[in-house]
């Protein structure tokens, strides 16, 4: 896998991965937007499934993640032209996107901001806009994840103090997910530990920017879309999932029943088929 940074258009500097072409003919690039608090090094434990597919993965760290420098002035939108930075770099023109939790909207601003270079979007466990019209947003989340984003409503500031005070409640997260940790995606561990390493900012200011306005519509999202979802999951409950699919053009909802947060990655392979069928 290479590594590279990217020099942004306003001063920054994005860290970037790339593993690599496939050497197929039709071959398809698929660019993964991370959860929160990750880098954005690719899904190691899709790398078969993709391989098998002719996808190939690239991504990058968001601001104050991993080799990324901070854009405190970022919105949910601003991740669809950091993006379309990181393909232009890595001479790239079209590709897919695959966000999962906090990557997830970050996937869906590039399918709305980027129609002409993105080819479908695949959101796993992503959370809805705050506020979203008739969507009871807190209902069924832990109570860390509700005092989390209930924070990052009211500003940095709140969050950071939350941050400092509490650690992770073990509640987020069902069965099925601290075995998914244990076994295929036990990846996650060296991830986040990368992510974190350095402090918390990463995860603030994905979390501020997920509660403040998106900066795009749904309505917006012109490329062929899957919304995937678990139907257990505490952190990002699933009517997030329903809502967002209600409100993109187009959306294909699957819920994957009795799924949590992670172990819903299980059946990440199948949203890989549908990009290549959709590609």
């Amino acid at each position: 896998m290479r590594e590279v940074d990217v020099g942004t258009a306003d001063g920054r500097v994005l860290h970037a991965y790339d593993v690599g072409p496939t050497g197929r003919s039709d071959e398809l690039v698929v660019l993964w937007h991370h959860g929160t608090p990750n880098t954005g090094v690719p899904p190691e434990p899709l790398f078969e499934a993709a391989r098998s597919l002719g996808i190939r993965w690239i991504g990058y760290d968001r601001p104050s993640y991993g080799g990324s420098t901070p854009h405190h002035g970022a919105t949910v939108a601003s991740g669809a032209d950091d993006a379309r930075q990181v393909a232009d770099q890595l001479g790239i023109g079209r590709f897919a996107v695959f966000g999962h939790s906090g990557g997830g909207p970050r996937a869906l601003a590039c399918g709305a901001l980027l129609s002409d270079r993105v080819l479908a979007v695949v959101s796993i466990s992503s959370p809805a806009p705050w506020p979203a019209d008739g969507l009871d947003f807190f209902e069924g989340m832990s109570d860390g994840s509700v005092r989390e984003l209930q924070a990052a409503g009211r500003g940095r500031a709140e969050l950071e103090e939350v941050l400092a005070a509490n650690e992770f409640d073990p509640e987020s997260f069902i069965a099925a997910d601290y075995a998914a940790l244990d076994g295929a995606w036990s990846w996650f561990n060296g991830i986040v530990q990368a992510a974190t390493a350095n402090g918390m900012d990463g995860m603030v200011q994905d979390n501020v920017t997920a509660m403040a306005p998106w900066g795009f519509e749904l309505s917006e999202v012109a490329a062929p879309t899957l919304i995937m979802h678990g139907t257990a999951d505490r952190m990002v409950p699933s009517r997030h999932a329903e809502w967002l699919a209600a409100h993109c053009p187009g959306a294909e909802l699957q819920l994957q029943r009795g799924q949590g947060h992670i172990s819903v990655l299980d059946s990440a392979p199948t949203a890989l088929d549908w990009l290549r069928r959709e590609r």
